[in-house]
């Protein structure tokens, strides 16, 4: 299930900072817990994939400002959200429409549009560009202590790890052994280096891909997020050539 989120700013212009997505997450989580609580409390408790995501957040018209750490943003601003999970779906999406007025990194918003978005019928072999950047990690030692390493397409464990997260959902979301089909050949790479929360920073990529394999494994990542960190807004993909 996929939606596209309109918001309407009265003020007509109006400032976004480019390390925005836990504000998105924190709006995503307040919904989510005003409709749902007991979800809400589950999804916080769970140390295994989240099984939602969102893009980032964009504006139909947008200027940057130099030195600024934001953009300014003009006519609606809209982002995406995504998850195969129908429960999710309807706490986020009921209690945006249940309290369309919202506080953004202090500038106020009002949920004006939320469209369902119909999906592809074949992902195979198609091309793939994200909406959020993919993030995926690994542990290495440094300095006698294991620190986390945020790996780039350059390196053979970025595309392992990759495979093994989106089978660890596909676990989640099937309760099945996993199909081992699956590939993806990346066209253009481009890291960004966002903060997830205060102080704490990621590098993330964002790519244009094609990814081939089976159906069910695709969709997952179609739905859930490819990568890592998918509930903090990262991971978010859309096959080229579709509308918003």
């Amino acid at each position: 299930m996929r939606f596209l989120i309109r918001l309407r700013n009265d003020g007509g212009e109006f400032k976004v900072p480019y390390n925005h997505l836990y504000y998105l997450q924190g709006l995503i989580y307040h919904r989510i817990q005003r409709m749902n609580p007991e979800l809400s409390l589950t999804l916080h408790m769970l140390k295994v994939p989240k099984l939602f995501t969102f893009s980032l957040f964009m504006a139909e018209r947008r200027k940057s400002i130099n030195g600024k750490p934001y953009f300014m943003g003009r006519g609606r601003g809209f982002f995406y959200f995504s998850t195969p999970i129908a429960e999710i779906a309807e706490a986020f999406i009921g209690g945006l429409l249940e309290e369309p007025e919202i506080q953004l990194w202090g500038e106020k918003f009002y949920a004006e549009t939320v469209r369902a978005l119909g999906e592809p019928r074949r992902l195979n072999g198609k091309t793939f560009s994200t909406l959020s950047p993919i993030a995926v990690t690994t542990k290495k030692f440094e300095c006698g202590r294991l620190r986390s390493y945020d790996l780039s397409p350059a390196e053979p464990k970025f595309y392992e790890n990759l495979l093994e997260n989106l089978r660890e959902k596909y676990i989640l979301l099937y309760g099945k052994k996993p199909p081992e089909d699956f590939e993806i050949k990346v066209l253009n790479a481009k890291s960004k280096r966002l903060e997830v929360k205060p102080g704490i920073f990621q590098i993330a990529w964002h790519l244009v891909f094609k990814a081939y394999g089976d159906e069910e494994l695709l969709r997952v990542g179609y739905q859930a997020g490819f990568g890592e960190k998918n509930s903090l807004g990262f991971g978010m993909v859309k096959v080229d050539g579709r509308r918003k």
